[in-house]
């Protein structure tokens, strides 16, 4: 397999080099399941697992392979495996708290171009759960591209497309119908050659039927819709990485039925652009935008110039990263004083011996 068509460039070759000349090859991960890699390479699909070493240098989730990883390998052609070594610079990282009370990041793809965000024109349809998608694209660093699935099911197209327009300032918006097979061009125009898209969404909107549809032939299992709600039954359970054969990368994810943030930096105030500026022009600088005189963001509400719905989700937002914040740093402050208490017991141990 070609790795230009896999997205290899000159900056991975850079920091390959080194492994290079200790005569290590390099593949792609397509996909991870308890602790095994299937690897796209030069050589073909390799399983593949990481070494003793590296998984004892591994700290945290961000230091094991994730589907979208270069990797650094030690090929076994012949039995069709692989060891992994290192992980190579990633470009960028989709991530999100992983389900339930535990605060660990859970790494849903790498070294992503384009990350489209399907949501269906049905029942579905749900601006607030594409707010924080979106969030969490600017935070990866790839581009975010909000595509409207099951045209077909829906009698207010244009309503709908006005009611994601006022929160996704700039992005583009594609309707599509894999059933029509309506805006199909314009999404495959976004898939060039050697660059990487990945599918986020709900359960049911209709990924695998793209990625279908994109690909050719049916390599994605797809169910009917359920009568009662037009909901798809979801049968995507993995990431997977798929190479299409007209070039481009596409990176297919389960739906999820909860989606919390692990980090923002800015990219909050980027998503919501509208309602940091309405925050500017209050009289006050420390603002809480409740009861305070001259509050632009409370006048924008009573005016129908800012939907509640959207501010309360801001709100909500930053509850949620300043409570994933402080867990954070606890936890981080916890590893510091176990790393601590290792060293004095090593130290000790040492002086007893001598």
């Amino acid at each position: 397999m070609n790795l230009q068509q896999l997205g290899w460039n000159t900056e991975l070759e850079t920091a390959y080099l080194p492994y290079k000349a200790e005569g290590f090859t390099v593949g792609r991960v397509g996909l991870e399941h308890k602790g095994s890699y299937r690897i796209f390479t030069e050589d073909g699909i390799l399983l593949g697992e990481i070494t003793g070493k590296m998984r004892f240098q591994s700290v945290n989730r961000e230091d094991y392979p994730a589907v979208g990883d270069w990797v650094v390998i030690q090929a076994r052609p012949a039995e069709g495996r692989a060891s992994i070594h290192a992980i190579l610079p990633r470009k960028s990282k989709f991530s999100r708290k992983v389900a339930g009370m535990t605060t660990e990041e859970q790494i849903l793809a790498t070294n992503i171009d384009t990350l489209f965000i399907v949501n269906a024109l049905n029942h579905d349809f749900n601006p607030r759960r594409v707010e924080r998608f979106m969030i969490m694209a600017w935070e990866s660093g790839a581009s975010p591209v909000i595509v409207l699935s099951k045209a077909d099911l829906c009698e207010d197209t244009e309503e709908k497309i006005r009611e994601m327009e006022a929160v996704a300032f700039g992005v583009p918006i594609i309707v599509i119908s894999s059933k029509d097979k309506t805006g199909l061009e314009e999404i495959s125009a976004c898939i060039k050659p050697g660059e990487t898209i990945a599918l986020l969404g709900s359960s049911g909107v209709g990924k695998s039927t793209l990625i279908n549809t994109l690909y050719g032939e049916e390599i994605q299992q797809v169910q009917d819709i359920r009568e009662g709600d037009d909901k798809g039954r979801h049968t995507t359970t993995h990431r997977e990485m798929i190479v299409l054969p007209s070039g481009g990368i596409l990176i297919d994810t389960p739906g999820m039925r909860e989606f919390q943030l692990w980090e923002a930096g800015d990219s909050l105030e980027q998503g919501f652009q509208d309602i940091e500026e309405l925050k500017n022009r209050c009289l006050f600088r420390d603002c809480q935008h409740k009861s305070e005189p001259n509050c632009a963001v409370q006048a924008a509400i009573e005016n129908d110039q800012l939907d509640p719905k959207r501010y309360e989700s801001y709100i909500k937002l930053q509850r949620e990263l300043a409570y994933i914040e402080r867990k954070n740093d606890q936890k981080a402050h916890l590893e510091e004083k176990k790393k601590w208490k290792n060293i004095s017991k090593s130290q000790k141990k040492m002086y007893k011996g001598r």
